[in-house]
């Protein structure tokens, strides 16, 4: 089969971005690399395009995409595999496309960690204490996974930077708040998850607050739909993801703007396309009726799937339909606190940590000797908390997040 296939990865990267860990690099305990793994490395006879792919030609098996450059370009394919992934999930909020802080890529996630390193030195030297208490006051919406992780681990981190200030009041510590219009932080998953988490992070001192949200966002500061006004310096948007809009523009039966596969990872009525992971509404043949779940537990190993069946409709092999229980989910809540349920056995505190990381190891498809490196470092060695100047001066839109892997859960 080598000597009649070729395998083209169109990609904006040359490199995959293990999600989960990004906001460890946000809290400076990873370095940016380690959560990214080189493509070329690892797909050895895979030939890589770098490009964006913004339409697709089904009747003329054509991809057209745009180069990091602004060229534009096209592939001819006998097979396609669609797996475009998710974007930030923008809501129609004054404000908040222009001044708040998306969390889907390295780029957004070294400005954060430059922007509030910052923000803390610049509230040090302020005199006066209102703008104090606004450039050291942090906002984040959204209390499912990334949310409730980057709150965890941003606390720890200011908390870890002021006390490096000299003169700083230690009786009023950077302020954190995480919001969600849901009833609980990870509406998603099971109360034992939740409850956890909610516990941890009300310890630590982040002001949780469930049945709300901003209706307006300024460079100041926001407003919250009672009516509060909150002065702030910083916004962080993890609301959530929605399927890329490739999908909904290829003409194709969508749910809820995912493009309808079945259970092989075709697409009804185009045998030669397949699609997979969160751009794929694939049947849970485990919950008859329902959809697998946008996470990157089910979509590395529908990615598995897809290739064999590629391969299949080729002649090589046999097909296979996808079928996956989930094995449980685990959420880091920084230093050695989680939360865990693996294999439906609830678990928190170091033990739950514990899990979390060896989890995080299993599934991460290179950089594990580094990866552990960096968390050993880290529970020996004070953090570098420095701003490093690798994004300018200005935010990153948050319209411009790129779409980036789902989420390992």
């Amino acid at each position: 089969m080598g000597d009649r296939a070729e395998v083209v990865l169109l990609n904006p990267t040359d490199y995959f971005l293990y999600l989960p860990l990004l906001p460890q690099v946000a809290a400076g305990i990873l370095e940016p690399r380690r959560v990214t793994v080189s493509l070329p490395g690892t797909l050895p006879g895979v030939r890589l395009v770098l490009g964006t792919a913004d339409r697709v030609d089904l009747e003329a098996g054509r991809v057209g995409y745009t180069d990091p450059e602004g060229r534009r370009g096209a592939l001819a394919y006998d097979r396609l595999v669609l797996t475009v992934g998710s974007v930030n999930k923008l809501l129609p909020i004054p404000g908040v496309a222009e001044h708040a802080h998306g969390f889907r890529g390295l780029a957004e996630a070294l400005y954060l960690r430059d922007h509030v390193t910052r923000q803390i030195e610049l509230a040090a030297a302020a005199d006066d204490p209102a703008e104090c208490a606004a450039r050291s006051t942090f906002v984040v919406v959204g209390a499912g996974y990334t949310g409730t992780e980057v709150a965890a681990q941003g606390k720890m981190f200011t908390d870890a930077l002021v006390r490096r200030q000299r003169g700083w009041r230690q009786d009023r510590p950077p302020r954190w708040l995480l919001l969600d219009i849901a009833p609980r932080v990870l509406p998603e998953l099971d109360r034992h998850l939740s409850d956890t988490a909610d516990r941890v992070l009300r310890r630590r001192g982040v002001e949780v607050r469930t049945r709300m949200s901003v209706t307006e966002a300024t460079r100041d500061g926001i407003t919250l739909d009672g009516g509060e006004h909150l002065p702030t310096r910083t916004l962080v948007w993890c609301v959530g993801v929605r399927p890329d809009p490739l999908v909904s523009a290829l003409g194709l039966p969508v749910e809820r703007g995912r493009l309808v596969a079945d259970a092989r990872l075709t697409v009804p009525g185009r045998p030669e396309v397949f699609a997979c992971g969160d751009a794929a509404a694939v049947p849970d043949l485990t919950r008859p009726g329902q959809y697998t779940p946008m996470t990157a537990q089910h979509a590395a190993r529908q990615g598995k799937v897809a290739g064999r069946n590629v391969a299949a409709s080729l002649g090589l092999g046999h097909w296979r339909a996808y079928r996956h229980d989930d094995l449980g989910f685990v959420v880091d809540l920084g230093g050695v606190q989680a939360a865990a349920n693996p294999l439906g056995v609830p678990l928190a505190g170091p033990l739950a940590g514990a899990v979390t990381r060896g989890y995080h190891l299993a599934a991460m498809p290179g950089n594990r000797i580094r990866v552990a490196a960096d968390w050993l470092l880290d529970a020996a060695l004070p953090r570098q908390a420095v701003q490093l100047g690798l994004v300018r001066s200005g935010a990153v839109p948050l319209e411009s997040s790129p779409p980036e892997p789902a989420r390992t859960r």
